[in-house]
């Protein structure tokens, strides 16, 4: 995430705080994000700087204007205006972990041979709850490679519960000694 990113980021959070809309912004900013990632071309085309910025400014009002919380809808003109558009992800991610950190939510990517079934699922959330002491955003995945058992990523330390994270702590410490 770019600098620029983080503190317009971290702009539109507070602004979002003090109107007590971070929930619906947030919300709104992840859809207009999977919007982007669904049309690149739509997003060259609002930071191509060989057509007018009024015309661009139209074109986010149009998509967007009707739809989107006003503060929302300007923040993407001034990011059209500054020709920093393309730094929309990263300010999504800043926004996102203001959120979280305000609401004392914890972010735990659960990986896994096969899909948790719903009560697996919230077995390890109330577990990872237990450990973190916040509240549990679970966002699972699946990989084949993963070989009996579960790998855990909270707050940007890797839990290792699979059979090759076992074997490879036994090897480190065998080779220790």
């Amino acid at each position: 995430m770019t600098q620029t990113a983080r503190i317009y980021g971290d702009s539109m959070y507070d602004l979002a705080a003090e109107e007590n809309l971070t929930e619906q912004i947030l919300e709104q900013m992840q859809q207009i994000r999977g919007i982007f990632k669904e049309n690149p071309d739509y997003l060259r085309l609002l930071s191509e700087p060989s057509i007018p910025l009024s015309e661009r400014e139209g074109l986010i009002e149009e998509a967007f204007g009707s739809q989107a919380e006003r503060y929302l809808v300007s923040f993407l003109k001034l990011l059209c205006q500054k020709g920093v558009l393309d730094n929309y992800g990263g300010c999504c991610e800043q926004f996102r972990r203001r959120f979280h950190q305000d609401q004392g939510i914890c972010e735990a990517i659960v990986t896994t041979a096969v899909p948790l079934t719903e009560a697996q699922a919230e077995k390890l959330r109330e577990k990872l709850s237990g450990i973190s002491g916040k509240r549990i955003e679970m966002i699972t995945r699946t990989d084949p490679g993963v070989i009996a058992g579960i790998k855990v990523e909270l707050d940007g330390t890797e839990l290792d519960g699979t059979v090759e994270g076992r074997l490879s702590g036994l090897s480190r410490t065998l080779k220790g000694n």
